[in-house]
């Protein structure tokens, strides 16, 4: 379908348009400009965008920062907070629910989806206010929605308002990984393509300026995906894709070690590039890299913090609790840093806790000391927080015992130190996430990323670690995850394969 077509189907009268857009198509493009020319047309209503990723409200934000006061752009997230956030009662949740959210892995959410659901279904008085406010809505990648977020989406359709949903099947990696889980989506997919005014967009706009025979070899590869068969790189790739052989030999389980043959072709190429997205499929994995390349590329944090909402979560339940509030901090520091292990330090520091800090000490002892002694003085987020700029201070300073941790997740640690500015923890993270939503940050430009981390984002240069059949199996979700992370790059892309255990998504010999 032409991109001019699709513009007018957008603009049409349908109350519901679905847009299937592969990676790079345009999609981004579309949506932002057709919400720049309805924006100013709604009177009293706002134009309410809705993304799944703080990166894509970025993109989003800046397209439209034009459009004025007439747009605004929040995670779907973000909109069941705001509705659950105003009838918690009703609901039976909690007043704050920013860090409650993230409990036990994020469940939070959907808790509260669920009950938003079920919420807005008895409540049309409700929905047709929230339909007021917001009269045209555009659901960006609208295939990562669960069945209680469509829901939720759906409703604010029956009151009312038009929907111009964009989204791409073969991009869904937020969903649960089992292919029945899977198929699930796909069924409400179709079901959804059915009852709406349907459009495709499938020109690669992304490589214009970059490498259109690279734009061209993503859409084959996701071609080759989707009807389950593997990418083949036996053929003549465009000379933007380049190919290394690596295998990982490290003992440990989340380790990434290579022999000195596999490892100088791929030191060279890194070196080579000043803007780099280095891709791996999971987030111990991108710790490893940050290790093997001696922490000199930094790791992309994005948004979440899942780390400090369970910090965050604890301190507001054990409140007095200074053991509590110890091992919580133990760990969180676990999560962000290297170095600060139970034998090293973590069981020193409870004991220390637990028993008053009462013995003089020198060194490395005397210095874990100090940071049991803030908590034990003030056993809640405070004294939490300040342990925790003790040991940073500490690690600075190289001070003894604390000259080998590492602190990788220096975004988060900083904010667990912000948190003891607030009388209130949860208040806290509350506006902590608020400042970070619209701050909306992006990454540097030599940057490791988990794949989940990097959607919404593109870059000139990716290269994805981890091609194995571990990581990538032949799964629907494998497919869709090796998908998005080709997906990123504009200019040039590479590919670290093993030579043994590869990955049945590549056809290499």
């Amino acid at each position: 379908m032409s991109d001019d077509a699709v513009a007018e189907l957008l603009r049409s009268n349908s109350p519901l348009v679905l847009i299937e857009a592969s990676a790079g198509c345009g999609k981004t493009y579309q949506g932002a400009a057709y919400a720049k020319d309805i924006a100013g047309t709604m009177g009293r209503g706002r134009l309410l965008i809705l993304t799944h990723t703080h990166a894509a409200c970025g993109v989003f934000a800046d397209r439209t920062k034009n459009a004025g006061t007439g747009v605004e752009i929040k995670t779907i997230d973000a909109l069941i907070g705001q509705i659950a956030t105003a009838y918690h009662k009703s609901l039976g949740l909690p007043a704050s629910l920013t860090s409650w959210a993230w409990q036990n892995g994020g469940e939070g959410f959907d808790i509260m989806s669920a009950k938003v659901a079920v919420f807005l279904a008895a409540q049309p008085m409700v929905v047709n206010a929230l339909a007021r406010r917001y009269p045209v809505i555009i659901c960006d990648e609208h295939q990562d929605s669960t069945a209680d977020q469509h829901s939720v989406v759906m409703a604010l359709h029956t009151g009312g308002a038009l929907l111009r949903i964009f989204g791409d099947p073969m991009q869904r990696i937020y969903g649960q990984k089992t292919d029945k889980a899977a198929r699930v989506d796909q069924q409400r997919w179709e079901a959804l393509k059915q009852s709406a005014a349907y459009g495709t967009l499938d020109h690669p706009h992304r490589w214009k300026d970059g490498c259109p025979d690279l734009g061209k070899w993503v859409l084959d590869a996701r071609a080759a995906l989707e009807s389950g068969q593997p990418i083949d790189l036996t053929a003549a790739p465009p000379k933007s894709l380049r190919l290394f052989t690596a295998d990982n030999i490290s003992q440990s389980r989340d380790g990434y070690q290579l022999s000195a043959s596999h490892r100088k072709p791929i030191d060279a190429h890194v070196r080579e590039q000043r803007q780099l997205m280095v891709l791996a499929p999971h987030n111990p994995l991108v710790g490893a890299l940050h290790a093997f390349w001696n922490r000199s590329i930094p790791i992309w944090e994005g948004h979440t913090r899942d780390a400090l909402a369970a910090l965050v979560n604890v301190t507001q339940a054990k409140s007095g609790d200074a053991s509590a509030l110890a091992g919580a901090l133990l760990g969180f520091v676990g999560n962000v840093a290297v170095g600060f292990s139970p034998s090293s330090h973590g069981d020193r520091f409870m004991k220390e806790v637990k028993e008053g800090c009462t013995r003089k000490t020198t060194g490395k002892p005397a210095n874990i000391q100090t940071m049991a002694r803030a908590i034990i003085e003030r056993p809640s987020h405070i004294g939490v927080a300040a342990a925790l700029d003790i040991m940073r201070s500490l690690v600075e300073k190289k001070g003894a015992g604390f000259d080998d941790i590492k602190i990788d997740h220096r975004t988060e640690f900083r904010d667990a130190i912000r948190i003891g500015q607030f009388a209130d923890a949860q208040e806290g993270f509350a506006e902590i996430a608020r400042k970070r939503s619209y701050a909306r940050p992006s990454p540097p430009a030599r940057v490791l990323s988990s794949i989940h981390k990097a959607k919404g984002l593109e870059c000139d240069h990716a290269m994805i670690v981890g091609c194995d059949k571990a990581q990538f199996s032949g799964s629907l979700y494998a497919r869709c995850r090796m998908y998005v992370a080709l997906s990123r790059a504009k200019k040039s892309l590479t590919l670290v394969l093993p030579t043994m255990n590869s990955s049945p998504l590549f056809k290499v010999q």
